[in-house]
């Protein structure tokens, strides 16, 4: 089974450029902020263990679980500053699932099983404030639905109102379900993207 392939996505002041191992370089200094982990966990990881990660990432995962790993490196346009990342693990929706029928001049074919994307964006410290998060957020978001995705879902931290906001902004809506802890929102069938 195949799945979409991140391709470049850009917006009036984004670039968001498919990931890649040097990203780690970069990346490394945007990440490393105690703060960033607050509402996911863990901690800043070394410039070797970003590469690492992102290896793994860039691999994809086993073809057996039938998911796709998109990710990609969130730009300025204006001079390239790499600010954060967004991601999507797609993946078919379970038999019964209800989800949107794919966006005008999406390039998903007859017969395609819908799929379903979990979605979640990281902008740096010092990036954050200026609308990066929900503009990357929202570009993620029209670029999975042209590609085929018929449901999307974000789970956020009960005390991350910033992220609350952003998937507000981009049209999810919070569900009354939790994972882990986390509210799990979800974008309601009859949105179309922003």
């Amino acid at each position: 089974m195949y799945g979409p392939i991140a391709d470049t996505i850009r917006t009036q002041r984004l670039v968001l450029e498919p990931l890649a191992v040097h990203h780690a370089d970069e990346m490394a200094p945007v990440l490393d902020d105690p703060r960033l982990h607050r509402y996911i966990g863990g901690e800043p990881l070394t410039r070797d263990e970003l590469r690492a990660r992102y290896a793994h990432l860039v691999a994809g995962a086993a073809p057996f679980h039938q998911e796709w790993w998109l990710n990609w490196i969130v730009r300025r346009a204006r001079d390239g500053q790499a600010v954060g990342y967004v991601q999507a693990t797609v993946a078919p929706a379970a038999p019964g699932f209800t989800v949107a029928p794919p966006s005008a001049g999406s390039t998903v074919t007859a017969g395609r099983p819908r799929l379903i994307a979990s979605v979640a964006w990281v902008i740096g410290m010092p990036y954050q404030g200026f609308g990066f998060a929900t503009e990357a957020a929202g570009a993620l978001l029209g670029w999975l639905r042209a590609h085929g995705v018929g449901a999307v879902v974000a789970t956020i931290h009960p005390d991350n109102r910033a992220s609350a906001a952003v998937a507000s902004k981009i049209g999810l809506r919070a569900t009354g379900e939790t994972s882990d802890d986390e509210i799990v929102w979800r974008l309601p069938p009859a949105v179309a993207p922003p």
